[in-house]
């Protein structure tokens, strides 16, 4: 056993600390300064098939408005939103110099200050701001390998508020689905800063459905998914979203959606449940690996 453990320490990797939290103040300023590549085209491909004038005027702005960030040092919007971090921890690796939670902690707490991010975070009560945009949320999942993936990807309050979680009941199937996330987006109108990403998350529990919903707008816009059968679900959701009318910054227009992005886990005989999480154009997310 000893031979073992001796070979199974040599093989493992070390990552210091430090160079995580580098790593997370680094993405915390990327991803609230300079809008993905992919968004970015969305945005202009939705400009170019808008047949209201007025939609797409407020499209042309946002894309200036992601151009004049990414030349200066500008946010994308003043709401600079909730760290929600993802890491992929490779089971091989062996994080040293301090723990892995404080080490992304640290690095909110330094890309906030450092990028001059506005600071939202606060006591649900008391209102009390903590002063450095912490904590963070931070989702863990162990995997396979010697890296570490992380992404960062900054929630604003007004979109986050506008998402929901559902529990159907199997019978209400597909079209209850449907309904559920095409009239959380009828509610919502222009609250969460349209053209939004709709994430839908469907199975799991409560929760899982939740995430994965969230996972979901971590997906390069209008990427569909990889199974074809939800895939073609994500392009019907769409195209009735699309239908409501709602338009760039709730003006009205045919691009109310940039995309339609859906993840889905088995779950319960006995349930349904149903997530929307609604992102607003800045969809901001940005991704390293050590």
């Amino acid at each position: 056993m000893g031979v073992l453990r001796c070979e199974r320490q040599r093989i493992m990797r070390e990552i210091q600390a430090e160079q995580i939290t580098r790593t997370v103040r680094d993405l915390c300023i990327d991803a609230n300064y300079r809008l993905g590549g992919d968004v970015l085209e969305a945005i202009r491909e939705a400009r170019a098939n808008e047949e209201s004038p007025q939609a797409r005027g407020v499209l042309g702005e946002l894309e200036e408005n992601a151009q004049i960030a990414a030349r200066g040092v500008f946010p994308l919007c003043q709401d600079t939103g909730f760290a929600v971090v993802f890491v992929e921890l490779g089971q091989e690796v062996n994080v040293v110099g301090g723990s892995l939670g404080e080490a992304v902690q640290e690095g909110v707490r330094q890309g906030y200050r450092d990028g001059y991010l506005r600071k939202s975070i606060c006591d649900p009560f008391t209102r009390r701001n903590t002063g450095d945009n912490t904590p963070a949320v931070v989702h863990l999942e162990l995997v396979a390998g010697a890296k570490v993936r992380i992404v960062v990807a900054p929630k604003g309050g007004g979109s986050e508020n506008m998402s929901r979680v559902t529990m159907l009941t199997p019978a209400e199937g597909w079209e209850g689905v449907k309904r559920f996330v095409v009239q959380r987006v009828r509610e919502a109108g222009p609250n969460p800063c349209p053209p939004i990403v709709v994430g839908v998350g469907v199975g799991g529990t409560f929760e899982k459905a939740a995430l994965i919903a969230k996972k979901a707008l971590l997906r390069p816009v209008g990427k569909p998914h990889a199974d074809p059968g939800i895939a073609e679900k994500e392009q019907e959701l769409l195209r009735e979203i699309q239908a409501t009318g709602i338009g760039p910054a709730g003006y009205g227009g045919g691009h109310t959606a940039l995309a339609v992005q859906m993840e889905v886990f088995p779950c319960h005989i006995a349930s349904l449940p149903v997530a929307v999480n609604i992102n607003c154009h800045s969809a901001r997310h940005k991704e390293a690996t050590l």
